[in-house]
């Protein structure tokens, strides 16, 4: 069955589109060819939108980390003020399209998330605690979307989180859309405790209290609170480490159900993962194997053992 395309925000630069202050563009390959057959892209570029043209002035933050100016460098113009009226639109509109998730250009003065250059109004070299003026409105307004630097997503460990976070994040959508009562909760949080377990252990905690304790207090502000958590949980990178714990948990499941030698060689892949000698779809490929064979519903209902499209092969690295 074919997935339907989600729809991402992303910076119009990191597709191709010439939009950029020099009139070049910054194609990045992984969201172009890659990522771009799984979903419909949304191109934003703030600079250009908000009318400062192609080829334009650099802009830069200056100031305060907490609350700069954006700046055009040589002319000294102003651009906070129009920026943020334009940001707040803009993050509505975007709101209403039902992004799955956005991408943003690092060290811009649009639309960096973090570690953005802020120079100070006397001069002197930047300091690198600054949030790009688009995407501070961006996060404020939308603090579950997963959002993501397309430089962090060469690193596989970010990259293999942020595209698990997408698609949680629908499901986690689909979910309140259908109606989130105490069942539904239960069975949502069910569904994903391995996931958790392998990013968050602490978060799979506290998670499963505020789950267990739905009956003290307003189930709409539960149903939130969990969100608001259960996004940020994922935003924790798995490490090889956790995913052992997850592995071996999971062979709990097989000791009386599987024959000696097919127990013996399921316990094999998670060692060589263990030791890195075989990358996590491999202990994950025959852990599905044997659950379809046993018939293991709890197993079956774990997205951790199907979080996103095996074509990004995003758990292929060793």
């Amino acid at each position: 069955m074919k997935r339907a395309r989600l729809r991402i925000g992303v910076s119009s630069c990191l597709i191709g589109r010439k939009v950029r202050y020099d009139g070049q563009h910054k194609r990045d390959a992984f969201l172009v060819d890659v990522l771009g057959d799984f979903v419909e892209w949304v191109p934003v570029c703030p600079e250009l939108e908000v009318g400062m043209g192609v080829p334009r002035e650099p802009i830069r933050l200056v100031g305060a980390a907490g609350a700069p100016r954006l700046v055009a460098e040589r002319s000294g113009t102003d651009h906070t003020a129009a920026m943020r009226r334009y940001a707040e639109a803009r993050v509505a509109e975007l709101e209403r399209l039902d992004l799955a998730g956005y991408v943003t250009k690092k060290d811009s003065p649009s639309c960096g998330m973090e570690r953005v250059r802020v120079y100070a109004e006397a001069g002197g070299p930047p300091r690198r605690d600054g949030v790009g003026a688009f995407a501070r409105v961006l996060l404020e307004r939308l603090p579950l979307l997963p959002v993501e630097e397309e430089g962090r997503l060469n690193d596989p460990a970010l990259r293999e989180s942020f595209i698990e976070r997408i698609f949680a994040f629908v499901r986690w959508k689909a979910a309140i859309s259908a109606g989130m009562r105490r069942g539904e909760l239960v069975a949502f949080h069910t569904a994903h405790k391995l996931a958790l377990l392998a990013h968050s252990p602490a978060a799979y905690r506290r998670l499963g209290a505020l789950v267990a304790g739905q009956k003290k207090g307003p189930q709409a502000a539960i149903v939130e609170a969990y969100g608001r958590a259960f996004m940020e949980a994922l935003r924790v990178p798995a490490t090889r480490g956790r995913h052992v714990n997850v592995l071996q948990h999971v062979l709990g499941y097989f000791r009386e159900a599987l024959p000696p030698d097919d127990r013996k060689e399921l316990e094999g892949v998670v060692h060589d993962y263990a030791r890195g000698l075989v990358p996590l779809v491999v202990p994950q490929t025959l852990i599905r194997h044997h659950v379809r064979r046993q018939g293991v519903a709890y197993l079956a209902g774990q997205t951790y053992l199907d979080p996103d499209p095996k074509e990004l092969m995003l758990r292929n690295r060793v």
